[in-house]
């Protein structure tokens, strides 16, 4: 009989990990009654009773109700402290599902009124992920993401202050939200600017919108990754583009499910876009609200998608060539992969 091996000794590295998501529930319900938070009844039951809230962001209802639980989340979030509690405490956890990179994705205008303002808040999130990686010894650098519910033009703020710190552990530049507001057209000033600046470009795309939100991140955005990307499965002219140009495509199964994107894990299309050469890199999204981390979403690959140990490790290789790690990270890494695989 064939071993299984441990996921979570299985190096991989992390590409679709939202900040305030990021956070465990006890620290949540700790920060909330630091600072005498009021958090919705659900929010503090699911987060108590260790159970994921019950969501469906498919309308437009489930969505708000989604956002206002992540939001009260993040009111709790008041101190240069608690964002560094939570940097430590999401590297700890990747860590432990074997993660040797993390790419940590922030929209920074979120947390700049608590914080003394956006510059500030950047540099205490880029501070913390900075004496975190040294402390851990997990590789971590930061996504900044723009909000597709405010302005273009805020989106370009953020964009030039991405490329402002691009050699102080931004590497990345997103979209976030709810991807049917907002075209990605009326952002393709900012990712032009982050894109010149020498910035990844990963936006939200093909998550509650079909095939088509995927193909405006490509023409309009120059997309070198996807986040989520899942429903461009619906369309195999689309999956073949995807492959043919190596564009990586950050799938949450958990977050698909919990979400309401799919009914069942067995329907997120981790098969199809596997058989069709688009790279994945799998990642837990939020975990805070969808329950489960990173070695997680390995484990529904292999449990509901019959993924052997050799495509398992395979997935991992992918996630780390996406990845903006350095070289010799990425070969370490790589040469990790290997050796799980080859480990009798």
């Amino acid at each position: 009989m064939e071993r299984v091996r441990d996921v979570s000794e299985l190096p991989k590295a992390h590409l679709h990990l939202h900040f305030t998501g990021s956070m465990r529930p006890g620290t949540v319900l700790e920060l909330a009654d630091k600072y005498g938070v009021r958090l919705p009844e659900t929010l503090s039951e699911a987060l108590t009773s260790g159970e994921p809230p019950k969501l469906r962001a498919t309308d437009e209802r489930g969505w708000f109700r989604f956002q206002r639980l992540y939001d009260a989340a993040r009111s709790c979030l008041r101190e240069p402290e608690d964002i560094q509690r939570l940097v430590r405490e999401a590297a700890e956890e990747d860590v432990r599902d074997g993660a040797g990179w993390l790419e940590i994705q922030v929209d920074p205008t979120s947390y700049a009124p608590r914080l003394g303002g956006l510059i500030p808040a950047l540099e205490i999130i880029l501070d913390a992920v900075e004496t975190t990686s040294r402390e851990t010894g997990l590789g971590m650098r930061v996504l900044v993401a723009a909000n597709r519910m405010k302005h273009p033009l805020d989106a370009r703020t953020l964009a030039r202050l991405a490329v402002r710190y691009a050699e102080q552990g931004v590497v990345g530049f997103g979209l976030s939200n709810d991807e049917r507001r907002g075209m990605a057209r009326d952002f393709d000033r900012a990712f032009h600017i982050a894109r010149e600046g020498g910035l990844l470009s990963a936006p939200h795309g093909g998550e509650l919108t079909g095939p088509a939100s995927v193909r405006d991140c490509l023409d309009d955005l120059d997309a070198d990754r996807i986040g989520h990307g899942v429903r461009a499965a619906e369309d195999p002219r689309l999956l073949k583009r995807l492959a043919e140009r190596g564009v990586t495509c950050e799938v949450c199964p958990a977050s698909n499910v919990a979400l309401g994107v799919y009914e069942k894990p067995e329907d997120v299309p981790l098969r199809t876009f596997f058989e069709a050469g688009v790279p994945m890199a799998l990642g837990a999204d939020d975990p805070l609200l969808f329950g489960s981390r990173l070695a997680a979403q390995y484990e529904i690959a292999r449990r509901h998608h019959g993924f052997t140990d050799e495509e398992l490790a395979e997935l991992a290789r992918q996630s780390v060539r996406a990845s903006a790690a350095p070289e010799a990270v990425k070969a370490r890494l790589l040469t990790g992969v290997d050796d799980w695989l080859s480990a009798s």
